[in-house]
C-alpha cells in the first residue's frame, strides 16, 4: 500500500528558513498555468515541454530562493517516481496487452458482436453501464479502459458515434465503477489514509456516486438521440466483413478476456492480471489465429498494423505495443517529477495550510477538501497524491469539527479520483488518451462523470446531506464559538 512508504510533508514539518511564503508558493502554480497555456495552446507544443519549463522553474526556486540542496530536490523526485512506479509499469504493460488482444482476435471479435447487438441510440448509455459493471467487478478503471474501452471505441466508430463521445462514456463507467469497487486501489487508499473502514467509505460514497452516474447516463441517452441515423449505408457490414476476412471471429477469442477479468475478480493485483492477459493473448493468437510463437510475442513489443482492406478498421486496430508507450510514459515521468519537486519544496504543504486556515464551517471544510484534491491532481499529475495529501493534511481538522472519517474519505475520492483524467499532463489523462486514441481535451466535454462527481459533492455540501458526522454541514469551527462565561 502506498501509504506504508510515503507520508507527505506537512506545514509543521517544514523548516522556517526553507519554507515558501504563500505568495511564493503561488509562483509555480501560475508558472505551470502560463507555460501550459503558452506552450500547448499557443505554440502547439507537446505538453512535455511546458512541464519541463515548470520543472526548471521549481528546481531553481527550490535551490536558489528557498535554499534546498540539489540532493534534497532529487530526493523529492525519487519519492514521487517511486510512488508512481506501479502506474508506469501498468502503462508499459497495457500497451502490450492491447496489441496482443488485437492479434488474438479478442478486440476484433468484441467489435463484430457489438455491432450486431448495439444501436446508435442506446450505444452511449449502454457503454457507460457495461464498462461500469465490468470495472466494479475487477476494481481497475485502467484495466477496463485498456481492454473493453478499446473495443467500444471500435464499435462506436462503426455505429457512427463520434470517438470523443464514446471515450467520455467509457471513462464515465470506468471511474464510477472504480469508486464503488472494494477491489479498487484508490478506494482502498482513500479508506486507509483517513482511517476509515473500507465498506463505510464505499457506503458514504454510494449516494453521490449513484446520483452523478445516473445523471451521466441520462446525459448520454440524450446525446445518443443526436447521433441516431448517422451510419453510412453498408458501413457495419463492411466493417464486419473486413474483420472476418482477417481474424477468426469466434467465442474462443474471448479467452484473454475471461482470464483477465477472472483473475481481477479473484483479487489479484492489476499488474499481475495484465501480464496474465498478455500471456493469454499470445496463447490465443497461436491457438485461434494461427500465429507463430515469435509473431505472437513480437506484437507485444512492436504493436499491430493490420491490413483488412478497410482503412477505418485498420486505423481502429493499429496499436503501438510497448514501443508505442514512449510518448505517454515520458509525459507521466515529467509530471511526476514536477509533483515531487512541489511536494519536497513545501509548495503543496503551504497551499494546503492556507486552504485549511480559510475553513470556517463544516460545509466549507468539505468543499475545500474537494477543491484541494482537484488542485493536487492538477499540480502533481498523480491520483494517489490527490488522495494522500488532503487526506493526511485535513484528517485532524475533520476530528475538530466532529465529522466522521468517512466524510473526509468520500470528499477526497469524489473530487480526486475521477478528475485526473481531465488534465492532459496527468498520468490518468495521458494514459486514457494514449490507449483510446482520443485527445484529452477532445473527450473532456463528454466525460460527464468527471464533472458531476465533484459537483454532486458540492451540492450535497450546500444541501447538508450525505454526511455521517454529528455536526451540521454548516456548523461553525469550534474555535469560533464564544467561550462560556
Amino acid at each position: 500500500m502506498v501509504t506504508d512508504r510515503y507520508t507527505p510533508r506537512s506545514y509543521d514539518d517544514l523548516e522556517p528558513e526553507t519554507r515558501p511564503s504563500f505568495a511564493q508558493a503561488l509562483v509555480p502554480v501560475v508558472g505551470l498555468v502560463l507555460f501550459l497555456g503558452i506552450g500547448s495552446a499557443l505554440l502547439k507544443l507537446d505538453p512535455h515541454i511546458p512541464l519541463i519549463w515548470s520543472i526548471a522553474l521549481v528546481g531553481l526556486l527550490g535551490r536558489y530562493v528557498w535554499g534546498y540542496s540539489w540532493d534534497d530536490l532529487y530526493a523529492g523526485i525519487d519519492r514521487s517516481l517511486s510512488m508512481g512506479l506501479q502506474a508506469l509499469l501498468i502503462l508499459f504493460t497495457i500497451y502490450g496487452v492491447v496489441a496482443t488482444w488485437v492479434a488474438a482476435g479478442t478486440i476484433p471479435t468484441l467489435m463484430a458482436y457489438g455491432l450486431d447487438l448495439l444501436s446508435p441510440q442506446v450505444f452511449l448509455p449502454a457503454t457507460a453501464l457495461l464498462v461500469g459493471v465490468a470495472t466494479f467487478a475487477i476494481g481497475s478503471s485502467w484495466t477496463a479502459v485498456g481492454t473493453l474501452g478499446v473495443a467500444f471505441i471500435g464499435i462506436g466508430s462503426g455505429l457512427g458515434v463520434p470517438e470523443p463521445m464514446t471515450a467520455g462514456a467509457i471513462l464515465t463507467g470506468a471511474y464510477a465503477g472504480d469508486k464503488q469497487s472494494p477491489l479498487s486501489d484508490t478506494t482502498n487508499l482513500a479508506a486507509a489514509v483517513t482511517n476509515t473502514d473500507l465498506y463505510d467509505h464505499i457506503r458514504a460514497m454510494r449516494t453521490g456516486t449513484l446520483v452523478a452516474f445516473g445523471l451521466s447516463v441520462a446525459g448520454f441517452a440524450v446525446l445518443g438521440l443526436g447521433v441516431s441515423g448517422t451510419i453510412p449505408a453498408g458501413q457495419i457490414a463492411d466493417i464486419q466483413a473486413a474483420l472476418a476476412s482477417t481474424y477468426d471471429i469466434t467465442l474462443l477469442a474471448f479467452l484473454p478476456l475471461v482470464v483477465t477479468f477472472g483473475l481481477a475478480a479473484a483479487g489479484f493485483p492489476a499488474l499481475t492480471v495484465l501480464l496474465a492477459g498478455a500471456f493469454a493473448g499470445a496463447f490465443t493468437s497461436i491457438l485461434v489465429q494461427g500465429a507463430s510463437f515469435v509473431d505472437a510475442w513480437q506484437v507485444f513489443m512492436s504493436g499491430t498494423s493490420p491490413e483488412t482492406g478497410s482503412e477505418l478498421v485498420n486505423s481502429l486496430l493499429a496499436s503501438g505495443g510497448v514501443s508505442g508507450s514512449a510518448w505517454t510514459i515520458a509525459i507521466v515521468v515529467a509530471a511526476l517529477t514536477l509533483g515531487g519537486l512541489l511536494e519536497q519544496t513545501g509548495v503543496l504543504a503551504v497551499l494546503a495550510h492556507r486552504l485549511e486556515q480559510g475553513v470556517k464551517n463544516t460545509g466549507s471544510l468539505v468543499a475545500a477538501t474537494g477543491v484541494s484534491a482537484i488542485l493536487t491532481n492538477a499540480l502533481t499529475a498523480q491520483q494517489y497524491m490527490s488522495i494522500v495529501v488532503p487526506g493526511m493534511t485535513l484528517r485532524n481538522t475533520y476530528d475538530e469539527f466532529g465529522l466522521d472519517n468517512s466524510d473526509l474519505s468520500q470528499a477526497i475520492e469524489s473530487a480526486g479520483t475521477p478528475t485526473g483524467a481531465l488534465f492532459p499532463w496527468h498520468a490518468g489523462g495521458a494514459y486514457m488518451s494514449g490507449v483510446l486514441g482520443v485527445a484529452t481535451l477532445s473527450y473532456a466535454p463528454y466525460y460527464l462523470f468527471g464533472y458531476l462527481s465533484p459537483l454532486v459533492l458540492f451540492a450535497f455540501v450546500v444541501a447538508g446531506i450525505g454526511f455521517a458526522g454529528d455536526s451540521s454541514p454548516q456548523s461553525e469551527h469550534p474555535s469560533a464559538s464564544p467561550a462560556d462565561d
